[in-house]
C-alpha cells in the first residue's frame, strides 16, 4: 500500500463526516501528496509532507492510547482529522530550485577550516507561499474547516499545533489552549516527536 493509499484509507474510514470526500479532492488539486515537509528541516523530500502527516497520526494515536486507552469512534475520528490534516497549509508552498553546497573530500580543490572541499550544484526546495494567509496552525484549521466543518476542539488543536514556534513573546494564550484542550497538546507533541524523529528518505510512493 502507498503513502497516499494509506492516507485516504484513514481519511475516509476514520473520518465519517459530511465533508470528507469535499476536502480530499480539493487535496488532488494541490501537490499534497509530492511536496516536502520543508525546505531542509525534516522530510525536504518529494512526499515528505504525505510521510510526516502519517507520522503524526501513528504518533498522536500512540500518545492518546497512553493516555487515555483506545479511543472510541468520536475521539478517533478528531485524532485522525487534527493529525492527517494539521499542515495542510504547506500545499502549494515550495518549489525546486538549485543551491552551491561545499562537497569535501580528499580531492577537493579548494580548501577551509574544514577541509579539502569542491563547490557543487545540487537541487533543493524554496519556500514560496502562493495563498500567504497568517500563521502557520490557523492557515491550516482555516483550510480544513472551508469543507469539512470542524469542531472546536479540532480548530483549536490545528491552529496551535506549533505551540511556540509561531507565537509572539509573551502570548500566554497557548498555555490556557493546552490547559482547556488536552488534544492540543498531545498533538503538538506528536508533531514534535515526529520532526525530530523523521530521516529524510523518500516516501514509498504516491
Amino acid at each position: 500500500m502507498t503513502n497516499k493509499e494509506k492516507f485516504t484509507e484513514l481519511a475516509t474510514t476514520r473520518i465519517k463526516r459530511e465533508g470528507i470526500t469535499k476536502l480530499l479532492d480539493w487535496l488532488e488539486t494541490t501537490d499534497f501528496y509530492t511536496s516536502p515537509a520543508s525546505t531542509k528541516y525534516h522530510l525536504a523530500v518529494e512526499g515528505g509532507l504525505l510521510q510526516h502527516s502519517l507520522n503524526v497520526y501513528d504518533r498522536l494515536l500512540r500518545l492518546y492510547e497512553a493516555e487515555h486507552g483506545t479511543p472510541c469512534a468520536e475521539r478517533h475520528e478528531t485524532i485522525a482529522v487534527v493529525a492527517l490534516f494539521h499542515d495542510v497549509c504547506k500545499a502549494n508552498c515550495y518549489k525546486k530550485s538549485l543551491r552551491n553546497v561545499k562537497v569535501y573530500s580528499e580531492t577537493g580543490t579548494r580548501t577551509d577550516n574544514g577541509g579539502n572541499y569542491d563547490w557543487e550544484t545540487q537541487e533543493c526546495y524554496v519556500f514560496e507561499e502562493k495563498f500567504p494567509f497568517g500563521y502557520h496552525g490557523p492557515k491550516s484549521a482555516f483550510l480544513v474547516d472551508r469543507a469539512l466543518r470542524l469542531t472546536t476542539e479540532e480548530y483549536v488543536c490545528i491552529a496551535n499545533h506549533m505551540g511556540m514556534y509561531d507565537r509572539l513573546h509573551n502570548d500566554y494564550s497557548l498555555a490556557k489552549a493546552f490547559e482547556t484542550y488536552g488534544l492540543a497538546f498531545l498533538l503538538h507533541t506528536a508533531d514534535c516527536f515526529a520532526v525530530f524523529s523523521e530521516k529524510e528518505k523518500p516516501s514509498d510512493g504516491c
